[in-house]
């Protein structure tokens, strides 16, 4: 069956793209309908593409999936997918709160030509283990034509997929690959132990060395919230790691992750959970190279501390890559 496989576990390689969804300036009021600006997100679609990332991603936390409405997810996706005419695989963000609107939009997602779902599981009860391996199995079966990145937030889904479970999901054709919150080392070196060569393990972008200095033949891809910010510095990266340039890979990713300092507030993780959908805003509006836009309501409050560390690290990254690229013009 993989074989029919829009995206497979060997395509999911390179800079997974979180994309926003870029908001009209009415967009933070309570009471606002068609809050989507389709033309900037046409636009930062094809700006990303051509700017060499190997995948985007739609509608998860960044791109508030939690807030757009029903009708805006269905306006959205279609232009991300009409816009990257085909050149990376559009992997689509289709959670909600159960299986079957699940699958009404895994469905949607399939017919408009995405090649993937980008999927986290319901969460307004902890899912069981053994809950968690039938959903995905569902999904898979009502839309075998897809591959499936399993979104693992663990403050959004409350809890981690557990490393047996994964082992259990690898045996899904359907799930390629997983966007991994790396906070625990020890679970995600065990979990890449456990699918090796059929679930691809994405670390983010500023962990990403790391990951693959200890995986240097499985962990060949991110995922990537600081592509929004400019995907340059990112394209530097891969092009150290897929010539296994060593030194030059850490070189890259300590500035990466200095563009990052102050981005967990008061370096709580908890607390970031909290405001992760204002700060992503922030940042991207503040690093220039997406306009995302206002905060869709709920989610717009914002202590003036948190949103200017978000703007620092915004300009940090845009300094970055107007640096990265100084030089490879000298």
């Amino acid at each position: 069956m993989s074989g029919d496989l829009r995206l497979t576990y060997e395509a999911v390689k390179g800079i997974f793209s979180i994309i926003p969804s870029p908001s009209k300036p009415d967009a933070a009021s309570a009471t606002a309908e068609s809050t989507v600006d389709l033309e900037e997100t046409a636009r930062a679609t094809k700006a990303l593409i051509d700017d060499g990332v190997d995948a985007i991603m739609t509608c998860g936390t960044l791109g508030e999936g939690s807030t757009l409405t029903e009708e805006e997810w269905r306006e959205i996706n279609p232009v991300i997918v009409n816009a990257a005419e085909g050149r990376v695989p559009i992997i689509v963000g289709a959670t909600t709160l159960n299986t079957r609107d699940t699958i009404k939009r895994a469905t949607f997602a399939r017919d408009i030509g995405a090649q993937g779902l980008f999927l986290g599981r319901p969460m307004w009860c902890e899912m069981s283990q053994e809950a968690i391996v039938e959903f995905y199995s569902e999904i898979a079966k009502a839309v075998p034509e897809l591959g499936i990145i399993i979104y693992d937030n663990p403050s959004a889904f409350k809890g981690r997929v557990g490393t047996n479970t994964y082992e259990k999901l690898a045996e899904i054709p359907q799930v390629v690959g997983s966007k991994y919150t790396t906070f625990d080392w020890a679970n995600y070196r065990a979990t890449v132990k456990k699918v090796k060569g059929r679930i691809r393990m994405m670390p983010t972008d500023r962990d990403w060395f790391v990951a693959w200095s200890w995986f240097p033949e499985d962990t060949l891809a991110c995922w990537s919230p600081s592509a929004s910010c400019d995907p340059f510095p990112l394209v530097k990266l891969r092009e150290a790691i897929f010539s296994k340039d060593i030194d030059r890979a850490r070189d890259l990713s300590e500035q990466i992750a200095s563009a990052y300092e102050g981005w967990y507030p008061r370096g709580d993780p908890h607390l970031f959970s909290i405001y992760n959908i204002p700060m992503a805003k922030i940042r991207f509006d503040a690093a220039g190279y997406i306009r995302a836009g206002p905060v869709r309501h709920p989610y717009g409050a914002i202590p003036e501390e948190i949103a200017g560390n978000a703007r620092r690290v915004g300009e940090r990254w845009k300094e970055l890559a107007r640096k990265l690229r100084m030089q490879e013009n000298v």
